[in-house]
């Protein structure tokens, strides 16, 4: 079946359409069955060709498609069981953000995910993905419940960023983000953060900090999101700046994997998650699996040793054959 198309799949989706309603014809000859077989075949190599080029603007597109899996489903398709844990124990609980105990295989582990919505009425609860304080703070609990019982931690990123309203702000939205990254570098039990749509700014790194960092081939993890980039270097986000501020960012998997900042790609089905969610499932949970059972190797004080290197070693680049860091214990 034909899902909503994006704006580079036009050819694409007129393709698909055609083949729906051919395949509605009833008692076709075998010349009519053979035709739409060789239509199945010129569908998928349009297919393969499109996803295997995508530009990062085009790569940010399929990040936010309407269709592609969000928490909730990940949860449904890969987990066991899941026991959702409410509120900050402060102010509220926000939707934005889920966290609760989850079953994996033999794996108990603590589930923390941003959550956007499909519907008009669900992206509203959820603030389209965007967290509040109170979301953050939940998180944070739940993480420092997670290390009491010596559990892994699970993290689903996929945001544009933390909610930008004044609320959020005066109940300190910047001191909670900052809070949580400093406090993710401490927690003595396996973290591992996914990107499985947007990872969007602070937003983002609010539960980011890991011992391994995966992130889906078509998802991107940004500084900022490519209309606020063109919105600063050119004053308008348009047709023609928001490409190239992707381009700009580097915030496709396979930049990030090469500058270090994350850890494994995880390959999508031919022409992105949403179209095989099943398929993109297996393949995430097969990952976990492989994850946690090689975390579970480290104890607790070879878990931070590491995740300190590992993050000391991010911003180091050659050039001329000499390593040039811009760390601050080198700046002193």
């Amino acid at each position: 079946m034909a899902v909503s198309a994006l704006a580079f799949e036009n050819e694409l989706h007129e393709l698909e359409l055609k083949i729906e309603q051919m395949e509605r014809t009833p008692n076709p000859t075998p010349e009519f069955t053979d035709s739409i077989w060789k239509l199945r075949k010129e569908c998928r190599q349009l297919l393969i060709e499109k996803y295997n080029n995508l530009t990062p603007w085009e790569t940010v597109l399929v990040s936010r498609h309407a269709a592609r899996p969000q928490t909730e489903e990940y949860i449904k398709m890969i987990f066991d069981e899941f026991l959702e844990l409410h509120g900050d124990r402060a102010f509220g609980d926000d939707r934005a953000i889920r966290t609760g105990f989850a079953q994996i295989g033999d794996f108990k582990t603590m589930l923390i995910g941003h959550q956007k919505g499909h519907t008009l009425k669900e992206r509203q609860t959820c603030f389209y993905g965007c967290a509040h304080p109170e979301g953050y703070r939940k998180a944070l609990n739940r993480m420092k419940l997670a290390a009491k019982f010596k559990i892994p931690i699970i993290c689903f990123i996929d945001t544009p960023g933390a909610f930008p309203g004044i609320g959020a702000e005066e109940r300190g939205q910047a001191q909670l983000i900052a809070t949580s990254i400093f406090e993710m570098t401490q927690i003595k039990t396996p973290i591992i953060c996914v990107v499985i749509g947007e990872g969007g700014s602070g937003g983002a790194l609010g539960i980011g900090v890991g011992d391994r960092i995966g992130m889906l081939q078509h998802a991107y993890y940004s500084v900022i999101s490519p209309e606020g980039c063109a919105g600063i270097l050119w004053k308008v986000a348009n047709e023609e700046t928001r490409p190239r501020a992707a381009k700009a960012l580097r915030l496709t998997s396979k930049d990030l994997f090469e500058f270090g900042v994350i850890d494994e790609i995880i390959e999508e089905p031919v022409g992105g998650a949403h179209r095989a969610p099943q398929e993109i499932a297996a393949t995430l949970k097969e990952y976990l699996l492989r994850q946690l059972r090689e975390l579970r190797e480290f104890s607790p004080d070879q878990l931070l040793e590491n995740r300190y290197n590992k993050y000391r070693k991010m911003g180091l680049f050659r050039d001329n054959q000499s390593v040039i860091s811009e760390t601050a214990s080198e700046a002193l």
